[in-house]
């Protein structure tokens, strides 16, 4: 009779798993470089966005079509932002004053 070897329970079971990334939620301001009403994205060269420690960079990001609606290339633009971890979702946008 061969037995199998004793695993001692982890106290941490979950610690090893992937879980699924929270959506952080940003704001910034930028200018519109782009915009693809057929893929619904938007490209903006923003400043930084602290709120997900974020440089100024330029970057594309999915958007609904009431938001490409208000705002064309060249435009100065508030943004806010949803970030799973992999995919930016711009969530309301308006002309920045």
């Amino acid at each position: 009779k061969v037995e199998a070897p004793k695993v001692e329970a982890s106290t941490d079971a979950m610690g090893d798993m992937a879980m699924p990334t929270a959506v952080k939620h940003g704001k910034g301001i930028g200018t519109v470089t782009a915009i693809d009403p057929a893929k619904g994205t938007i490209t903006l060269d923003h400043g930084e966005v602290a709120e997900l420690q974020w440089p100024a960079m330029k970057m594309g990001f999915a958007a609904k079509p009431e938001v490409l609606k208000v705002v064309k290339v060249g435009d100065k633009v508030r943004f806010e932002i949803d970030w799973d971890g992999k995919a930016g979702t711009v969530t309301a946008i308006g002309l920045e004053p």
